[in-house]
């Protein structure tokens, strides 16, 4: 009887303690770890929220970076565009010149390259050119001066390398002028490819 009462004393005894430690566990579990686990949650919510604003806000710089970085393109061959004519516009360069030489009132035209070949290699340069044009005309001075004003106010720009003017008594109305003038010109696909194939 004594070993009952001895071993149900250890029994009440272990199941209190084990009462306890549950109770114990219980309350830590319910007031610190389902706590913790719910900031945490929370917290990797918000991370995950500010990772795609990020991740939203990059790409809306990225397209707005592209947006811009396509304005410059287009800026920057409409200013190309200003300075270099294609090669397959080049043809049409003698009839602009022509035009521009009627508006001033100059006489006895004559436009001719001055090049054998038609494009001139630019050192270090693959895809313009240098085209060359001897213009030959009758002027007064101040036809002149409009004349040689007007081309290089042209687009493409024609720049005017070097002129002489000529007083002859066999031209009583003005003078004898000689234009060099250089172009820079897109160089054709053709040689483009060429030298990206052999480079």
């Amino acid at each position: 009887m004594v070993f009952i009462n001895t071993y149900r004393k250890y029994f009440i005894t272990a199941a209190s303690i084990w009462a306890v430690c549950l109770l114990l566990f219980l309350l830590i579990f319910v007031f610190v770890i389902v706590p913790q686990k719910n900031t945490r949650q929370r917290i990797e919510n918000r991370l995950a929220e500010k990772k795609q604003l990020h991740e939203s806000a990059l790409q809306v710089t990225q397209n707005e970076t592209k947006i811009q970085l396509n304005e410059q393109i287009a800026g920057l061959r409409e200013k190309l565009s200003d300075f270099v004519i294609d090669y397959k516009d080049s043809a049409n360069l003698t009839f602009d010149i022509s035009n521009i030489a009627d508006e001033k009132n100059v006489s006895s035209l004559s436009i001719k390259g001055n090049d054998k070949k038609r494009i001139i290699e630019i050192p270090n340069c693959d895809y313009i050119g240098e085209s060359h044009i001897d213009i030959d005309f009758i002027a007064g001075f101040n036809q002149f001066a409009t004349f040689l004003n007007a081309l290089e106010r042209n687009r493409p720009v024609l720049f005017v390398d070097e002129f002489t003017i000529t007083n002859s008594r066999q031209i009583e109305s003005g003078y004898l002028v000689n234009l060099k003038v250089a172009v820079y010109v897109k160089k054709p696909e053709a040689d483009k490819a060429k030298k990206s194939g052999s480079g």
